[in-house]
């Protein structure tokens, strides 16, 4: 074997990109809109990072959330290359705390998360307009106590001034991991911008500067990969940028709802 061969059969890790998405009646028309052609048309620069990505292979995991949360992708975490987007409606309530403890059973070794020892910690991004109309105190607790949710980086996107912002923070561990958008025009770049950046981001290895804890068998196996909270290397990276589409949303000017 050829030592261009060796290198090409040494398989990527995997980074699962989680998309938690409000589908309540609040986001009908421009906005749900908005979401469906922002992740359609984002797919073509995903495919291509993680097609270039020496580091890992992107896998997507969507679940919307009304008047209750269910899975798009019910049989796990789909190869990017092979997800088709499939467009979401609007109505209903708004299960916040039901989609947390879908996502806190998804992210376990034993269902979405089985390629552990060769998979970098997911990101996720959590989209709504709302408050929850739900059990939310339990189910974040619960969220937060898994061992994956803690290691992954997150964002959130506020969509327009009901949106409750602090109970998005304390899913994404810090405010600056906040987006606050006001218009179609700028959900649309934001999820563009979000969608391709976590990506980028979390598909990569970095070099953390602390020793890890021991974690538990089952869990995450590789201490590069570890976070510890909104202060990992990877979500600092991220916060970073944040702030730039922050600026940048505030200097948009493009209408409002």
């Amino acid at each position: 074997m050829s030592l261009n061969q060796a290198v090409e059969a040494i398989p990527r890790k995997s980074m699962v990109l989680f998309f938690l998405i409000d589908t309540s009646g609040s986001m009908g028309g421009s906005k749900i809109g908005a979401v469906n052609a922002a992740i359609e048309e984002v797919l073509p620069e995903l495919k291509d990072i993680s097609t270039s990505n020496a580091d890992a292979e992107i896998k997507i995991a969507a679940l919307e959330f009304a008047n209750s949360a269910e899975w798009l992708t019910v049989n796990g975490p789909i190869p990017v290359e092979s997800f088709n987007w499939r467009y979401v409606d609007a109505c209903g309530n708004t299960s916040m705390g039901e989609a947390f403890l879908k996502l806190n059973d998804a992210l376990s070794t034993k269902t979405f998360m089985q390629d552990a020892v060769g998979s970098f910690a997911p990101a996720i991004f959590l989209l709504s307009d709302g408050e929850p109309t739900d059990n939310f105190d339990s189910s974040i607790q619960e969220l937060k106590a898994n061992k994956w949710f803690k290691a992954a980086i997150k964002v959130a996107v506020a969509i327009g001034d009901d949106a409750n912002k602090n109970r998005l923070a304390e899913f994404t561990g810090s405010i600056e991991s906040v987006l606050e958008v006001h218009s179609a025009a700028m959900l649309k770049k934001m999820i563009k911008f979000v969608s391709v950046r976590v990506s980028q981001i979390a598909s990569q290895s970095v070099q953390v500067a602390h020793t890890a804890n021991t974690i538990a068998a089952g869990a995450i196996t590789d201490v590069n990969d570890l976070s510890d909270g909104p202060h990992s290397l990877k979500q600092a990276a991220l916060n970073s940028q944040l702030c730039q589409a922050k600026l940048a949303a505030v200097n948009a000017g493009d209408d409002e709802w």
